[in-house]
């Protein structure tokens, strides 16, 4: 798909400007150390496969859509996950079923299928419109003569939300704002980590500060999982059902084991961190896009009002907002949360006349082919309306990957667009949004794409 002139193109939101050139591995390292999209050039947004040789490995970014289609779909499993990625995440999610291959991955998946059974988009719309609840009557207290700082405040809500639906239980904003200031330090040190590694450096102790952050983290709900760990074991049940209790009862299909505590640890950890954080990430990003769009806001407020009027939103009303949909899958495409997938070489293999050798590493980066022209006009543009045209449908089918593709693609990306919606409409509905006089956001990615400084936005309630 041919890319329309700039001056054509919608308002485009701030990103990375990209150099010129390729840049060299000194230059490469300095950039990177912070956020690996400001080290990609001009030519990283339209080339078909790019490759780069540090001294620790060599790594493909493929943006080629077949070739992303056989990395992603693995039929025949030559491309597990990246023992480099699962380095970097491994002090928060251990060996969960994000980070395993083969047939550990398999068994894994299989104990915890029955889990995301609780996770039916109907069975918990209660416990997302309740934290909802609590997310409005906060801001609507706060002082909005002044703008409000929304990066933790969508931390919060999507954190509550994960909380009641696994434990049953809600978070106090005390305990998000931990989970919070934990996360950010994580990544400031796991990915600088990273970089000394890749370039064959000692650590300095970025990897053990990473590890702190991380036991930051496991504190909020490790206690919690104890307790109801010990009282399953001696017999007891919960009050009511719930995500934690079906992985309490997952059993090994061929041992018939339980999870053990820390691997139980390790699957609580992955579904809490999964299911908040990209969220909130995409959260925040939207609201940002609304408050530079004041027409769009007025046009999606008549829609959640002639879906549900004033009362409560309800499941059924989501359906008829449309334009609240298109709102979040446009951010994802412009700021997706996750924005490179690793896997791993196993073979000798050769893709666009380049030998690969195993132990290399292949990156498939949604940030990539969802801003290629040749995939999506004014690709840096912000336009929700691209999801309802008739030229944009194939590119949204094969190009647009926020949540992954294949096997293991994202289980909760339902859950995470329902919460989503629903977050968006009872924030539009009750407040107008700008974006203050001063420097625009910058995006920075690590492990998840963050604003850099936070997202300041001032709010003021509608009526």
């Amino acid at each position: 798909m041919a890319d329309a002139p700039m001056d054509k193109c919608p308002f485009t939101p701030p990103y990375p400007v990209p150099h010129k050139s390729k840049a060299s591995l000194v230059k490469r390292f300095f950039t990177g150390w912070t956020s690996w999209i400001h080290t990609l050039f001009e030519r990283s947004y339209t080339m078909k496969m790019g490759e780069i040789h540090l001294p620790r490995l060599d790594f493909y970014i493929a943006n080629e859509l077949s070739i992303v289609e056989r990395v992603m779909t693995d039929a025949d499993r030559e491309f597990p996950k990246h023992k480099f990625l699962s380095d970097f995440v491994e002090p928060l999610i251990g060996q969960s079923v994000f980070n395993t291959n083969g047939k550990v991955w398999d068994d894994q998946r299989r104990m915890i299928n029955p889990a995301f059974a609780h996770t039916n988009l109907k069975r918990v719309y209660d416990l997302m419109s309740d934290a909802v609840a609590d997310m409005l009557a906060y801001l609507r207290a706060q002082d909005l003569t002044q703008p409000i700082d929304i990066d933790p405040v969508m931390t919060h809500v999507t954190a509550d939300v994960i909380f009641r639906t696994m434990f049953s239980v809600s978070l106090n904003r005390d305990e998000a704002l931990q989970i919070h200031h934990a996360f950010t330090r994580f990544q400031r040190n796991a990915q600088p980590g990273a970089m000394l590694h890749l370039y064959g450096l000692p650590g300095f102790g970025f990897p053990k500060r990473a590890l702190r952050a991380s036991a930051e983290i496991h504190k909020v709900f490790e206690p919690l999982v104890r307790g109801r760990y010990d009282a399953f074991h001696r017999g007891e049940m919960p009050e009511k059902p719930d995500i934690l209790h079906s992985l309490l009862e997952a059993r090994h299909p061929e041992t018939g084991e339980p999870f053990g505590f820390q691997e139980l640890i390790d699957q609580i950890a992955l579904i809490f961190l999964a299911g908040h954080e990209t969220s909130a990430s995409a959260l925040s990003w939207a609201l940002y896009l609304l408050s530079e769009s004041q027409d769009l806001q007025e046009d999606l407020h008549a829609e959640i009002v002639a879906a549900a009027g004033d009362g409560p939103i309800g499941f059924e009303h989501l359906k008829g907002m449309e334009g609240v949909r298109n709102l979040f899958r446009e951010t994802l495409r412009l700021y997706p949360p996750i924005g490179f997938f690793a896997r791993a070489i196993t073979k000798p293999t050769v893709m666009r006349e380049k030998p690969m050798k195993p132990g290399a590493m292949i990156v498939i980066s949604p940030w990539l082919i969802q801003r290629n022209k040749e995939n999506f006009s004014c690709p840096h543009s912000f336009d929700p309306d691209r999801f309802t045209r008739p030229e944009e449908a194939e590119a949204v089918k094969s190009a647009y990957m926020p949540f992954g593709k294949g096997p293991r693609i994202c289980v909760g990306a339902g859950f995470a667009q329902q919460e989503a919606m629903l977050v968006l409409a009872e924030i539009i509905r009750a407040f107008r949004l700008r974006y203050p006089a001063g420097p625009k956001p910058e995006p920075v990615s690590r492990l998840t794409l963050r604003p850099k400084k936070g997202i300041r936005l001032r709010l003021s309630l509608r009526g």
